[in-house]
């Protein structure tokens, strides 16, 4: 066991665990896993160094390149971490090789900013990442062949509707072979796109005693399952020039042999958007030396510094601390700086890119963004809405520096607003409202995306015809229920930056976040609760509609990736609206309860679903809906109970210890907020309280500090007795953003204890959406 960790400690990169998340239920297998990226990475890094791996099974995908089981089959620069879609990125290979087999023995070895892997064939490689650059260390058998293989047509591959493909590349090195460059050319992967181009720039230690560059056929990235495959350079044309040209998807790269007799080799691997020459020159930059161990030191400084010790807890449970920093971890990875390497324009304003996507991260991760690292978040959207400046449309999910895909709402929204009533500074709302009108007044153009043609999926609101015209979205548009959903809520942070920005449009905005009203059905019936949102036709008319179903949940579906009891609740601005129309407090909450009840699942929302309950702990429209109880007089016990069983039943310290997808972070910050024992109400500056899973938390937030504590009655309660907020008693079940950032600190004090106490007496958390 670890010791408690002490207010003075230095170093939280210790109770961070790299495997959380990348297991799922069978052992050994990241089938249904959370999909994290294990590798070597730096806060937001533009390079993300990890090992990629062969999948027998190509039903699912190694969307972070990552899976417990299967050969190593390069190690690449660039991934995302947490995605459910179909994998970007594991490009800008290099493989280290005795013979042409990779696979591991024995477990990986993972810490921040180090990665170790050990192949069959004798070789260790340890790995660590600065912002745009990695270094690896091979350590070779001593009786056999040393080489490093760079192949260009390396990426990770997929099965399924949205794989990426490698185009072509061009490779050339020096004269001594010490020192390559280069660029690749991929395309599509989930968010689409056409060709895009990264250079690169590598480095050896030693000097090879041979490096050929080499160019052939593509091969097949299912193998040994396809009928048309490659499995050695038999068929490839070797030169001893120092450029090899291309054509379309022939491999480009190189093959290096280095000295029998030595024992380790050292390369370091720049990448850069816009030239080799600029990779270069963030290897002489970032990595000036050739010691790993040099990098990983840095590294750990830098997550220590920037995001860990935000938040310092006093805990003498090893598991939970485990937990909470390596979730800490996990929502500080996406999206990518990648400031000033953007191909297309040049500007003054900070770029990101990797939006991996805005429908699952603007529920609670922005929001802690804003929290513990808010000169972040203010670079993040000044990028977004510089995006819009020079593409029409900030971004929903991008990649590759490419807008897509829209999974629901114009969500770039509800960022821009969470932030903008929380006061964060440095941002040009002026523009960043403008951006915001694009999304809700000007329908984006159809990318007739074929898994739904009916309105565009690449940015802005596909089905915004239908909004304006009927204030819902009818089903002659795919998604029609969530979407009307996501648009009212959206439209709702329209009016929220409207108040200071444009007051003559806050009616307008406010007026149209009704329109989740249209779709409610007063006489729908389910488990014997009545009215549920429901598809709706252009007259006014309701489909017939069991509540518990979404069908394939997907694209073309009713409903994305959750069914209408859930997407029920999802009203966060109107509350109150929600309860009247659900017969009142006593007929929500037993609403509320049947959500969590176990076997009343009717639907796996399109496969991304876990547990047996309505509620999905795995997917992000049910993120809020535990927490709904702090609407309810007294009730705020049951968020507390729902709290603390969720995140005891489907998260764990284990490597399948996340309920699904990590989406960016997105599962991961709402475990960090349950753990505070707070929750943000996204769009508003309100928190909801909870309960503390620690005695004794330090929080810098902004300029300041945030103090919670917990006195616990014999030690093991969980539910609230009283409240104190900056000293003073406190009987509401939320808190502003101004009463926990201010000047001069701010401080949580809870009494807990066994009993379930109905203290929230006091005004019921803010419904600013409600017209009467």
């Amino acid at each position: 066991m670890r010791p408690n960790i002490p207010w003075w400690s230095d170093d939280y990169t210790q109770y961070v665990d790299l495997f959380i998340g990348t297991e799922g239920p069978i052992r050994g297998s990241a089938y249904s896993s959370g999909n994290v990226f294990p590798g070597a990475a730096l806060p937001f890094g533009a390079v993300k160094v990890g090992i990629d791996t062969t999948r027998w099974d190509t039903s699912f995908a190694a969307n972070a390149g990552y899976t417990p089981d299967g050969n190593v089959t390069a190690i690449t620069m660039l991934h995302q971490s947490g995605t459910g879609g179909a994998p970007t990125y594991g490009i800008v290979p290099q493989m280290p090789l005795t013979s042409l087999e990779g696979p591991r023995i024995g477990p990986d070895i993972a810490n921040v900013g180090y990665y170790k892997t050990s192949l069959q064939n004798g070789i260790v490689a340890e790995m660590s990442a600065t912002q745009h650059s990695g270094i690896m260390k091979y350590t070779y058998p001593a009786n056999d062949a040393k080489h490093v293989l760079i192949d260009l047509s390396h990426f990770i591959p997929s099965k399924g509707k949205r794989e990426q493909w490698y185009s072509n590349g061009v490779l050339e090195r020096s004269e001594t072979g010490d020192q390559y460059t280069g660029y690749g050319v991929w395309r599509e992967g989930w968010t689409g796109g056409g060709d895009y181009r990264v250079y690169f720039c590598g480095q050896f230690n030693t000097s090879p005693t041979s490096a050929k560059l080499f160019s052939g056929p593509a091969t097949d990235p299912y193998w040994p399952n396809a009928t048309f495959t490659s499995t050695t350079f038999s068929d490839s044309t070797y030169m001893s020039g120092g450029i090899v040209g291309y054509q379309y998807a022939d491999r480009v790269g190189a093959l290096f042999e280095f000295p029998f007799n030595a024992t380790t080799v050292i390369s370091k691997v720049g990448v850069s958007w816009i030239s080799a020459e600029k990779a270069c020159a963030f290897l002489e930059d970032e990595i000036p030396h050739w010691d790993l161990n040099t990098t990983v030191a840095e590294a750990k400084t830098a997550w220590n510094t920037e995001v860990l010790s935000k938040i310092q807890i006093n805990s003498n449970n090893d598991t939970e601390s485990t937990m909470f920093y390596t979730a800490l971890y996990h929502g500080h990875l996406l999206p990518s700086d990648r400031t000033g390497e953007n191909p297309y324009w040049s500007s003054n304003e900070p770029y990101y890119d990797d939006f991996y996507t805005l429908w699952d991260t603007f529920r609670c991760l922005h929001s802690l963004h804003t929290l513990i690292v808010p000169q972040r978040m203010v670079d993040i959207i000044r990028s977004m809405i510089d995006i819009w400046r020079h593409e029409r449309y900030m971004p929903e999910g991008r990649a590759h520096n490419h807008n897509g895909r829209v999974q629901g709402g114009s969500n770039s929204d509800n960022v821009l607003a969470d932030a903008y009533v929380k006061g964060l500074p440095g941002i040009n709302w002026t523009d960043g409202y403008a951006a915001m009108k694009t999304n809700a007044e000007i329908v984006p153009y159809n990318n007739f995306d074929f898994e739904d043609p009916s309105g565009s999926t690449k940015e802005g609101r596909g089905a915004l015809e239908d909004w304006k015209k009927y204030a819902f979205v009818t089903p002659s548009f795919g998604r029609s229920l969530s979407k009307t959903v996501e648009y009212s809520l959206n439209d709702f942070a329209l009016s929220q930056v409207a108040r200071g920005e444009a007051p003559e449009d806050v009616s307008l905005y406010l007026n149209r976040s009704r329109g989740w009203q249209n779709l409610w059905d007063r006489n729908l019936t389910s488990l014997n609760f009545t009215g549920f949102l429901a598809p709706t036709y252009p007259n006014g008319s309701h489909a017939s509609q069991n509540p518990l179903s979404c069908g394939a949940c997907d694209w073309l579906a009713i409903a994305y990736e959750g069914v209408p009891w859930e997407y029920s609740w999802t009203i966060p601005f109107d509350m109150a609206t929600l309860i009247e129309m659900m017969g009142g407090p006593a007929s929500t909450e037993r609403r509320l309860d049947a959500m969590f009840v176990p076997g009343l699942s009717g639907s796996s929302a399109g496969g991304n679903s876990a547990g047996t309950m309505i509620f999905n702990p795995g997917n992000e429209p049910s993120f809020m809906t535990p927490f709904l109880y702090n609407y309810l007089p007294g009730r705020q016990w049951k968020s507390v109970a729902m709290a603390r069983n969720i995140s005891d039943a489907f998260y764990s310290s284990s490597a399948s210890g996340l309920p699904g997808n990590d989406d960016a972070g997105a599962l991961s910050s709402w475990l960090v907020w349950n753990f505070l024992g707070l929750y943000p109400v996204v769009t508003q500056p309100v928190y909801l309280l909870l309960s503390p899973r620690f005695n004794d938390i330090s929080m810098n937030v902004g300029n300041s500090t945030l103090r919670i504590t917990a006195d616990r009655r014999g030690g093991k309660g969980i539910f609230v007795q009283s409240v104190k907020v900056n000293g003073k008693p406190w009987d509401k079940a939320w808190v502003k953003h101004e009463d926990i950032v201010r000047e001069g600190g701010a401080s949580i004090e809870f009494n807990l204890g066994e009993e379930k106490v109905e203290w929230d007496t006091g005004d019921l958390p803010p419904s600013p959406g409600r017209i009467t």
